[in-house]
């Protein structure tokens, strides 16, 4: 539900500011707060844990790439586009763990899974969807996804969802700074305040607190029924807009959220022993 708040907080910010000026101040609130938080619970030494260390350097390293290669792509892309491609993240996932690797899942859960995408990917789906170079980035971008959370897991073995969280924002930001110095327009002060509300509500809300419980999931589910989850995202988005901005969905649309809430339904059945 928080990260479905995600597109609807960026449209206010984006009013005032570029993607990766909004994406850099968002997770600049949230970096503060986990360092805070870890400070506050002498929990700073988790940073440098020795066990850890490779698992979280390589979990900054890919979520940065993937982020990375998403704005590279909505350089050549719609949003609408990026939406559909992103969920492709299921697919790789299934083919990572369930195909290639050990993890398996049973024949309902499995099901669950796919109905999930597809609906999923109905419901993002844009009027004119044109395959262009942008996508192709995006692509990657999907692919690297299932790959981070694999060491994000990891890395919970060892530590804290918050230390993960701390030390992954602490590498990106300087790395954002720099792709936003490069790339868009310098953030005047007015517009910083303008926007400040929103950015403290997205790094609250969409990365703090949802990125603890995504972690946390992640840390008790498999790689691949968390990402069949990301299907639910733009069915809360959908309800957000229409809340708030009374964004009427489209037919195609309701319809897409169906094959969601039943494949929410089967993924969440037991597996046999």
């Amino acid at each position: 539900m928080m990260e479905g708040m995600f597109p609807i907080l960026s449209i206010f910010i984006l009013r005032y500011m570029g993607s990766l000026y909004a994406y850099l101040f968002s997770i600049s609130v949230a970096m503060v707060l986990f360092l805070f938080y870890l400070a506050f619970r002498h929990k700073l030494h988790e940073l440098f844990m020795k066990a850890a260390l490779y698992d979280l350097f390589m979990t900054a390293m890919l979520i940065n790439l993937m982020f990375v290669l998403i704005f590279m792509g909505l350089r050549f892309t719609t949003a609408g586009n990026m939406s559909v491609i992103i969920i492709m993240q299921l697919l790789f996932a299934y083919l990572y763990f369930n195909v290639l690797g050990s993890e398996k899942l049973d024949t309902v859960p499995t099901v669950g899974a796919f109905l999930m995408g597809l609906g999923g990917i109905v419901v993002v789906f844009p009027e004119d969807f044109n395959v262009n170079k942008g996508d192709l980035l995006i692509l990657l971008a999907a692919a690297v996804a299932p790959i981070a959370n694999v060491y994000q897991k990891r890395a919970r073995e060892y530590v804290s969802s918050e230390t993960i969280l701390a030390f992954r924002n602490s590498v990106a930001v300087p790395v954002l700074l720099l792709l936003a110095w490069l790339f868009e327009t310098p953030v005047t002060r007015a517009d910083l305040q303008h926007a400040l509300p929103w950015i403290l509500l997205n790094g609250v809300l969409v990365f703090t607190l949802a990125k603890i419980l995504w972690i946390e999931a992640l840390h008790f589910t498999s790689i691949t029924k968390l990402s069949a989850m990301v299907s639910l995202i733009p069915v809360f988005t959908l309800l957000f807009a229409y809340l708030i901005f009374t964004e009427v969905p489209m037919l195609r649309q309701l319809l897409g959220i169906v094959p969601v809430i039943v494949g929410s339904v089967l993924i969440s059945q037991k597996e046999s022993a």
